[in-house]
This record gives structure tokens, C-alpha cells and sequence, in this order.
């Protein structure tokens, strides 16, 4: 299965409100250069993903302000490095990678 079908997939998938599975997730995250600074189980120069998850576990409201701080970028929630910009990820594609980090990006 081609990567770019695996994205697509996994875009269904999260429209149809079906977890991403883990494969498509870290394509993602690597397509859009997330593991430059992002890793799943350590921090690098951002947080671990499982850290992301842990922080917002049961927060209704995480999403929608991951979705925003991935799109406009942010600091001061994780140290003083912050966070650059993404604002060419498509917003249906940073939908799909928050909440594979959220689900602990697996």
C-alpha cells in the first residue's frame, strides 16, 4: 500500500470518526516533518506524543486547540522553544494527526 493511499485512508477513516490507525499516523508525522521534533515515546525538542496524550487526557477541548496551536504554532506550554507554524498542512490532515496523538499515537 502506497503512503499516499495510507494518508487517504486514514482521512476517511477519521471523518467516519474511526481511530487513524498507528501506520498512517506516523506517515503523517513524517510527511509533514513532525519527527523533527517530535517523538512518540521521548522528548526530543517538543514533547513526546504519549506526554501530549497524558497531558490532555479527558480535556473535550484538546483538540481544537492542538488543531490550533499545530496551524498558528504557540509556546510557553512546554518550555521556552516554541513551536513553529504549520499553516500549509492541510486542516482535515491536522485533524487526523492530533487525534492520533491524542489516542497515543500508537
Amino acid at each position: 500500500m502506497t503512503r499516499s493511499l495510507m494518508i487517504r485512508l486514514a482521512l476517511v477513516a477519521v471523518a467516519a470518526g474511526v481511530a487513524v490507525p498507528a501506520s498512517a499516523g506516523v506517515e503523517m508525522a513524517k510527511k509533514y516533518n513532525c519527527t523533527a521534533c517530535h517523538s512518540v515515546d521521548k522528548k526530543m525538542v517538543g514533547p513526546a506524543y504519549k506526554d501530549v496524550a497524558a497531558k490532555y487526557k479527558g480535556d473535550a477541548s484538546a483538540p481544537a486547540k492542538l488543531a490550533e496551536k499545530v496551524k498558528k504554532g504557540g509556546s510557553g506550554v512546554w518550555g521556552p522553544i516554541p513551536m513553529a507554524p504549520n499553516p500549509n498542512v492541510p486542516d482535515a490532515d491536522i485533524k487526523a494527526l492530533v487525534e492520533w496523538v491524542l489516542a497515543g499515537a500508537k
